[in-house]
């Protein structure tokens, strides 16, 4: 069931994603060779909870932290630890916060030092794919002109296509219906309605969209070892358009 939020809700969820907006600001800005993901898991622990949120990650299903830190060949679910990030990375930190009692849920690809032009155009382009997808989410619409959108950039640019792991709608809880995938056709799926609330996250890879989970039970990598890049924001659909809520620009 698709549950459609009301603007109080919605309000909620604006203080939340404002929040997680606020952990990527910092984290972008301490990012450099000789920091750990675990640095910067405490980081974003320390913040959240100072804003009267909680880390909506910690405890999901098992999971140990605050973030979820993939780097290069990892494409989502990096477990923080004591990995030191190294010139030429490229690292996707995703993050979610829980406030008054609703999720948002927000994730970056960014660069240590310099990197690679194939990793540059991969991060650029993984953005813009999100915001591809976000441009069709609009009402009478259906999740497949999302999904779609995205695809075909992945496509134009040869870039694999993650399809084990989907975008999807955010409320009280992280995981909500309806699914999201990064690949799909047009005029299909839900129809959009004014209230909903999606997480729109593209994965795209270098090589090919083939992924499996590491040991950890949590890490997932790509099958070829190419890097990955991932993009998230947290997105609701109001009787005026679209909202990002994932950003910083709300009292």
């Amino acid at each position: 069931m698709i549950i459609l939020k009301s603007h109080h809700d919605i309000q909620k969820m604006r203080v939340a994603g404002r929040i997680v907006a606020e952990v990527l600001l910092k984290l972008r800005e301490k990012l450099k060779p000789g920091v750990t993901t675990n640095e910067l898991d405490c980081l974003a622990e320390a913040h959240i909870r100072k804003s009267g949120g909680i880390p909506t990650f910690i405890g999901y299903q098992g999971y140990p932290k605050t973030l979820c830190t993939s780097v290069n060949a990892e494409v989502v679910h990096g477990i923080p630890g004591s990995y030191v990030l190294r010139e030429g990375d490229i690292i996707g930190i995703d993050c979610g916060v829980t406030h008054s009692g609703f999720v948002a849920d927000a994730a970056e690809t960014m660069p240590i030092g310099v990197i690679s032009d194939a990793d540059v155009k991969l991060i650029e382009t993984t953005r813009q794919a999100m915001y591809e997808g976000i441009k069709a989410f609009a009402e009478g619409n259906r999740v497949g002109d999302i999904s779609w959108g995205i695809q075909e950039m992945a496509e134009k640019n040869r870039y694999g296509v993650v399809k084990d792991f989907v975008g999807h709608g955010v409320g009280q809880k992280m995981h909500e219906e309806p699914q999201v995938p990064n690949f799909g056709r047009p005029a299909t799926g839900p129809r959009l309605k004014a209230g909903m609330v999606l997480a729109i996250e593209p994965m795209f890879n270098l090589g090919t969209g083939d992924v499996k989970v590491l040991s950890d039970g949590w890490t997932v990598v790509t099958k070829d070892g190419r890097n990955s890049a991932h993009f998230e924001h947290t997105i609701a659909l109001t009787e005026n358009g679209t909202e990002i809520l994932t950003v910083m620009n709300y009292a």
